[in-house]
């Protein structure tokens, strides 16, 4: 494909300003900048579903004007909101589209069967396909547009921030099939914000600045500097706050729960929150961490039990719904902004101080909202989180993903609470916003107030967070404090191994027993995971090149003389293994036998 000097503008909002775009079969793009840069109008340019101002467009030899044609051609989008149908099944949300008005693609029964396949396959877990989508968690919704996108069979897929709403090992997954497509011949264009995924998975990036194209990144130039320095015009990246974990008063308490179980037959969770605490929680998806921030803010009802809060009389006080939540000073960022945040039919201004009309309304049931202390906060907030946008009075539906975000967070810090409680707020945001948001956490909790936040994103607790939870079958699997918060140590307890969080990793060289060709100076516990397994030249009869361990389930047989059969040498990346990057000689299966992929290898093995 190939963009050239593409304009289009929202009233007086300029998203693209001249850019130029080009993507080739075979490759995964990537499509980067901060928040309001145009990578979202780019991606629907593409897909057909914005027309341009000015400006030249080829996709595939045509110039879709409708996602239809954008369909026809083979290009296949999943935008960054969740785009579901709630009140329709699993099954048939994959599906929309793919019928006609009265032909179908498939008979219901294979279409169930397929479904069920593909969600297995894709959330890595059993999903009854004839559930309501809307009763779902955002993340396996999420994984629905994926799903619908992967049957169409795309010779372009779009990923629009499609990651945001996956934890780590959901990304794992979404990054294989990317391959797969990849590798299959198909071009796959990402947008994300989380600069390491691009780092890892990008082929080529594109980087935007105020709708215009910045420069383009080849495979080896793809650093976290490089796109940073491109992104903000700055070479350093943006850091998390320094001195962010400091000593809490235990005896400080102004939240708890006791006995409380998030679902009938759940471990039971006895929790303290502290003043001037950042908490952390993080787990794999659909184990409780996302439930668990929700009754603490009022939004659900826990099986048994209910946190509660420390009155001004110092008497703890339970909080079973918003309203007693909001009253006793509890304000709560939803990731969910579409269900759970924003006001599409409202504008911008309206969306920050809605909250706040009560408050400063004066004269009694016949009262009159002060717009002037209002315009003040909106003034205020909205330069301090520097949120993008034409007239205040604009819909905020107008917004960037991003700056609808920012709108959210300013809402909440304008009503100072003294309990914020944040679900992967920063879902969208980009890497200077997030810095921003960092540092008024630190300052908001410096004041004596206190901060729970939730993450899919376990990098972010390094120097943030004071404390961390993480959850695991809808109870605290672990605790982590001060220097023991380690992303690679949060990671194993969030796979279940509870010697992280009592025990630093073990450090040094190779087991002593069982030791057969495995790296110098590899440590003897650690999480490895190959994503990558290439082979490589038949080995010289007699030569030593092909020694090293088999792959598992395979016997490599002596390496002085494989034999006819003998497996051919090649090379196994280990992209994660206790922080380093390492590469070992691994023997591959005899040819014409199927190839090994590890992509997971946990507990104390090499």
């Amino acid at each position: 494909m190939a963009l050239s000097n593409i304009r289009k503008s929202f009233g007086v909002t300029r998203a693209l300003d001249g850019c130029s775009f080009t993507a080739f079969l075979g490759e995964i793009h990537a499509i980067v900048g901060g928040n309001g840069s145009g990578k979202s109008t780019l991606a629907k340019v593409i897909s057909g579903v914005l027309p341009v101002d000015s400006g030249q467009v080829s996709v595939l030899g045509h110039a879709p004007a409708t996602p239809h044609e954008a369909r026809a051609l083979g290009i296949a989008t999943v935008f960054q909101e969740v785009l579901v149908a709630d009140e329709c099944s699993v099954v048939d949300n994959l599906f929309l589209g793919a019928d006609g008005l009265w032909a179908k693609s498939m008979p219901a029964r294979l279409k169930a069967r397929a479904a069920a396949e593909l969600m297995r396959e894709l959330v890595g877990a059993d999903i009854d396909v004839d559930t309501l989508v809307g009763t779902l968690p955002l993340s396996i919704r999420q994984w629905i547009t994926i799903g619908r996108a992967l049957l169409a069979r795309p010779r372009v897929l779009i990923l629009d921030e499609s990651s945001a709403a996956l934890d780590l090992d959901s990304t794992e997954r979404l990054f294989a099939k990317m391959r797969e497509l990849r590798d299959a011949g198909s071009a796959v264009l990402i947008v994300t914000h989380r600069i390491a995924e691009l780092v890892r998975i990008s082929d080529r990036a594109t980087v935007l600045r105020d709708g215009r194209d910045i420069g383009v990144l080849e495979r080896a130039q793809i650093t976290e500097k490089n796109l940073l320095a491109l992104m903000t015009g700055k070479s350093e990246s943006a850091p998390l706050p320094a001195g962010a974990v400091r000593e809490v008063l235990r005896h400080d308490e102004v939240m708890r729960t006791r006995g409380l179980r998030i679902w009938p037959g759940s471990g039971a969770i006895d929790f303290s929150l502290h003043k001037g605490e950042i908490l952390g929680v993080v787990g794999l998806d659909g184990q409780g961490q996302g439930e668990f921030v929700r009754i603490l803010a009022g939004i659900e009802r826990a099986a048994e039990g209910a946190p509660a809060v420390r009155a001004p009389d110092g008497r703890f006080v339970p909080v079973e719904d918003l309203d007693q939540a909001v009253a006793n000073g509890i304000s709560y960022v939803s990731g969910d902004r579409k269900r759970e945040g924003i006001f599409a039919n409202l504008s911008i201004f309206e969306n920050l101080v809605l909250p706040l009309y009560r408050r400063t309304a004066r004269g009694g049931r016949l009262a009159i909202i002060d717009r002037g202390a209002l315009s003040g906060v909106f003034d205020w907030e909205a330069e301090r989180l520097a949120i993008r946008m034409g007239e205040r009075s604009d819909k905020i539906t107008s917004l960037s993903g991003g700056n609808q975000q920012k709108v959210l967070i300013g809402r909440a810090f304008a009503l100072n609470p003294d309990i914020l409680v944040l679900n992967d707020p920063a879902r969208g945001v980009d890497v200077g916003a997030k810095s921003e948001l960092y540092k008024d956490l630190t300052a908001f909790a410096g004041r004596g107030k206190s901060v729970v936040y939730l993450s899919s994103e376990i990098e972010e607790f390094v120097g943030f967070c004071m404390r961390v939870l993480v959850f695991r079958h809808g109870s605290v699997f672990a605790e982590f404090t001060g220097a023991e918060i380690d992303p690679d140590r949060i990671l194993e307890a969030m796979f279940g191994q509870a010697a992280a969080a009592s025990r630093p990793r073990p450090a040094g060289g190779p087991a002593a027993e069982g030791a057969r060709g495995a790296p110098v100076g590899s440590p003897k516990v650690g999480r490895i995971k190959i994503v990558e397994f290439g082979g490589g030249p038949a080995p010289r009869r007699g030569g030593g090149d092909g020694q090293g361990p088999a792959p598992a389930g395979e016997d490599a047989g002596p390496a002085r003389d494989p034999g006819p059969a003998a497996p051919a040498p090649g090379r196994m990346k280990i992209v994660d293994f206790s922080k380093t990057a390492q590469e070992a000689p691994v023997v591959l299966p005899a040819p014409g036998r199927p190839r090994l992929k590890i992509v997971e290898f946990d507990k104390p093995k090499r």
